[in-house]
């Protein structure tokens, strides 16, 4: 019967040392799980009003008003229209919707959950304020193509606990596969932006950057994180390995630390439980490259990183063993060489730290070479980075900016 009682709780979204009263305050949790507020709240907006862009490799796709307002959000749907969209990816008015909204991981909510978010929306003030239209190209401009897109990729139905795991996998699994839509980042698409499913949470692109792998992968993904560091990452954003920055420190900021540590570990328990592929890449032999390489970090890294890449822990995260510079796609460590990046903030480490960018003043070449040498540096094994790389790098962190200056001249 406890084991019952523990199933009972975790699998209704309680899963806090205090209960949550009712359907609202479940609703308000489990938005916050959903991180529904950091993409339908644009920059210096009102929350949950919409507007905010999300960059996709088709265009740009405007998230929309989700307050009670009855002409501009969804004050007049129904629990059964609410339902369809989060279950089918299909509006109010029949109209389907993308799936930069996460429909395709939503789809895995129990009905119970779904309405207590619709519950919590409802209670949220109402804003009045007009959903902006996609930018996308025709034919992809015309809704009704998501139908062939869901034939294909999409495959809808709540989550079905597996009986050969343990209650707290199962949670871990519904958050991550579920509410959470990790894998919206974490897992490559194809061409057509339908999941590589075999390749699941092995790094993809969200929003111009590479998420890094989620497997248990030594290397490229978590395998060396205990349980405690996943924990402790997702509640401040900082561990002793590593430091959220970009997109995932968005996520914690508006969603991981608000959720209980038992929901924390859950997640912990499911993503220690995905495999990885564990291939260790080629590192660079080229004995020049790699010298001038360690000349460009001893002159612009090591001052925080330490010559030994050891870092200085909890504040700047150490390159030795680090999954984010041997991932197998060195995206998001030349997206912080180039932009700089800063540490989120949260309630637990309140610090933020900042890393300048050094795209302004070293070269394409420089950048692979600095690249390459901390992939192969203190133990690290990765492949080289090539300078149509870094270039390509370049090219998304200037699309990311003027995307985000396009929107704001609105």
């Amino acid at each position: 019967m406890r084991s019952a009682a523990l199933l009972l709780v975790l699998w209704c979204g309680a899963a806090s040392a205090e209960p949550l009263h009712s359907a609202i305050e479940r609703g308000r949790y489990l938005a916050a799980a959903g991180d529904c507020a950091a993409c339908h709240t644009a920059d210096g907006g009102k929350p949950y009003a919409g507007g905010r862009p999300v960059p996709t490799p088709f265009g740009v796709i405007y998230s929309t008003n989700i307050t009670p307002d009855k002409e501009t959000g969804i004050g007049r749907w129904t629990e059964e229209q609410f339902y369809r969209a989060m279950h089918e990816g299909i509006r109010a008015d029949g109209k389907h919707l993308y799936p930069a909204f996460p429909y395709p991981w939503y789809t895995k909510l129990s009905r119970q959950d779904v309405d207590a978010i619709q519950a919590f929306l409802q209670a949220l003030p109402p804003v009045k304020q007009g959903n902006k239209p996609t930018e996308l190209p025709w034919p992809l401009s015309v809704r009704e193509v998501m139908s062939g897109w869901n034939s294909l990729y999409f495959k809808k139905g709540e989550y079905k606990a597996d009986p050969q795991q343990s209650a707290e996998w199962n949670r871990g699994a519904y958050l991550v596969e579920g509410l959470g839509h990790c894998g919206a980042c974490h897992t490559p698409k194809n061409i057509a932006g339908g999941l590589k499913t075999k390749q699941n949470l092995e790094g993809g692109y969200g929003e111009n950057w590479y998420a890094t792998s989620l497997t248990n992968d030594v290397r490229d993904g978590l395998g060396q994180w205990t349980l405690d560091d996943i924990v402790r990452y997702l509640r401040s954003g900082v561990n002793a390995k590593a430091a959220a920055t970009g997109p995932m420190a968005e996520v914690i900021e508006h969603s991981t630390q608000h959720l209980s540590d038992a929901d924390l570990r859950a997640i912990g328990v499911y993503l220690r439980s995905v495999p990885g592929r564990n291939q260790t890449a080629n590192a660079e032999s080229d004995k020049d490259r790699l010298a001038r390489g360690q000349a460009l970090y001893v002159d612009q890294c090591a001052g925080c990183h330490m010559e030994d890449g050891s870092g200085q822990r909890n504040t700047f995260p150490p390159l030795a063993g680090n999954a984010v510079v041997q991932s197998r796609e060195p995206g998001t460590m030349l997206h912080m060489i180039i932009d700089g990046a800063r540490v989120v903030a949260t309630a637990h480490d309140p610090t933020g730290l900042a890393m300048p960018g050094f795209g302004w003043k070293l070269t394409d070449q420089d950048i692979a070479d600095l690249a390459t040498y901390l992939r192969s540096a203190w133990g690290n094994r990765a492949a080289a980075v090539s300078v149509s790389q870094v270039k390509d790098t370049r090219e998304r962190v200037a699309k990311a900016s003027s995307q985000g200056s396009a929107a704001a001249g609105k």
